[in-house]
């Protein structure tokens, strides 16, 4: 065979291989294979029912499930439960769940895990989910195996919103009904539902999972395994995606993400939500508790000093929009921008520092508080350091992982300010009441961390609960923006996005869900 003749043959045989690839792909998804996911820190736990934090649910719920999923428009389809009937009063829902659903241990998951998981995990853990139901559920009832139904005093029209594995992940009371399960072994060992069991944790390194087997979604997942490499740097992990080390990344660095947007072998996504949540504002908390921020003076001339344009440029490379209060311009229903502004004035803020009682002293500084922070929140820290120093505030940065930060402002309460990514979710019941409300302040993580209490505040978000009509929960809504940045208990910075990327191989993916891969699969 002449050398042309073999070019030819060689030829003929990778174009058949590409066509019944294409072939393959224009088909639908390609069972098998593993997909490796870049997370930033490693999870604290593996327990979603038991935290907000987008560390935990970002491994965690690929192996649970709510008894709702959400779609990008956060519109519920079924999950757990594969139908619903709500009474026209909106105090009612019954829901009737999968008959075939089972524990990774085997065991039939029932009615009686989902009110477990409510009545013994979520109201007591998740922030967001005791914010928005602690006091609005009257009740759960089981009437048979397969049946939940969820009684409530008011009409609740939210509810269906919150039921997903990020604010309402089902567990198996036979492996979670523990005397302390903030602190249970079993919060290192998960046992769920989802479309991914577990398989080991290397603190440091990885968390693996496997398809389950016996998942209830027929022919789901598609992919073998699913490993989660913790690379702490923003930059190191995008490098791995580039590389092919990774294969997906649920953050770009904002400054990276015009430059990735231009690699063929990438593709980005960009979504409202992610994991842990959805329509984040990060938000800097004041400590209520201590003298100078107990004064509106001092946090209404942290308002003047702080330029938030800079924040958006800087920081976010302008991929997000500055914050007019604790309700997501997104929210369009429940939003408004008729509130309380402070344009950057720092003869403004100094002044108010002067009445307030803190002058300069003889090095030019007034006052000094602490600012707690996660690693990846720094710069923020040190755009609000500059801010501030202008008027003689000395800004101390503290970075903190996610236990610490979780223990010193919440638990302890030993801090003067901190910033958080504060999440309101689809609907401002869910997200947004938790962080306001004076029920919600205790040793919840991502709770009310300033300690604020305002009887109207926590009058206006029940009632507002209460309602079916989305006008006229968005006037109280509007009462309580209105209301809280006029007394400024926390300062609104960015509303932020989540920009994911992946290699171009990965199809499939749901950067929105908190279950990204459950229908990815890799093109081959």
């Amino acid at each position: 065979m002449t050398r042309r003749s073999i070019a030819v043959v060689l030829a003929a045989m990778f174009a058949a291989a590409f066509a019944l690839g294409a072939f393959a792909t224009a088909q639908g998804p390609v069972p098998g294979g593993t997909l490796v996911v870049g997370i930033g820190q490693n999870p604290a736990h593996l327990n979603p029912g038991i935290s907000t934090g987008s560390d935990v649910h970002a491994v965690a719920d690929s192996m649970f499930n709510g008894l709702v999923s959400l779609d990008d428009n956060a519109s519920p389809s079924p999950e757990l439960a594969e139908r619903w009937e709500v009474s026209a009063d909106a105090r009612v829902y019954t829901f009737h769940l999968q008959r075939d659903a089972r524990w990774h241990d085997g065991e039939p998951l029932t009615s009686d895990d989902v009110r477990f998981s409510f009545e013994r995990v979520l109201l007591e853990y998740h922030a967001r989910t005791r914010g928005a139901l602690a006091g609005a559920l009257a009740g759960i009832d089981t009437p048979d195996d397969h049946t939940v139904v969820f009684r409530f005093h008011e009409p609740y029209a939210a509810l269906l919103q919150q039921l997903n594995v990020t604010e309402a992940p089902i567990l198996p009371r036979h492996v979670y009904e523990v005397d302390d399960l903030s602190t249970a072994a079993v919060n290192l060992r998960p046992v769920g539902s989802g479309p991914f069991r577990f398989v080991e944790y290397v603190i440091d390194d990885r968390v693996v999972l496997e398809r389950n087997p016996d998942y209830f979604r027929a022919d789901l997942p598609y992919l073998d395994r699913l490993i989660f490499r913790v690379i702490p740097d923003d930059n190191t992990r995008l490098l791995a995606l580039e590389r092919g080390e990774v294969d997906y990344i649920g953050g770009v660095p904002a400054g990276e993400i015009e430059r990735v947007d231009a690699l063929p072998e990438l593709t980005l996504h960009s979504v409202d939500s992610g994991a842990g949540g959805g329509f984040c504002i990060m938000t800097m908390a004041f400590n209520l508790g201590r003298d100078a921020f107990s004064d509106p003076r001092v946090r209404t001339a942290f308002a003047h000093a702080i330029d938030r344009e800079q924040l958006l440029e800087q920081v976010l490379f302008g991929n997000g929009r500055v914050a007019t209060g604790p309700i997501h311009s997104a929210l369009s229903a429940f939003y408004t921008a008729e509130v309380s502004t402070y344009a950057v004035d720092p003869e403004r803020a100094e002044a108010l520092l002067d009445a307030a009682g803190y002058p300069r002293d003889a090095n030019g500084t007034r006052l000094t508080a602490t600012f707690m922070h996660f690693p990846a929140f720094g710069r923020y820290g040190e755009v609000l350091r500059q801010n501030l120093a202008r008027i003689g505030v000395a800004l101390e940065l503290v970075p903190l992982d996610r236990a610490a930060f979780v223990a010193r402002v919440f638990e302890q309460r030993d801090f003067d300010t901190a910033v958080v990514s504060y999440c309101n979710n689809a609907d401002p019941s869910i997200g947004v009441a938790r962080v306001y409300v004076s029920s919600n302040i205790g040793p919840i993580p991502f709770s009310n961390a300033a300690a604020y209490v305002n009887e109207d505040v926590d009058r206006a978000f029940a009632s507002a609960a209460t309602l079916a009509d989305p006008a006229e929960r968005a006037q109280h809504y509007h009462e309580v923006q209105r209301i809280l940045t006029a007394e400024l208990p926390y300062l609104w910075l960015v509303e932020t996005r989540f920009t994911a990327a992946s290699r171009a191989a990965v199809q499939g993916i749901e950067a929105w869900q908190g279950s990204p891969a459950e229908r990815a699969w890799l093109a081959r």
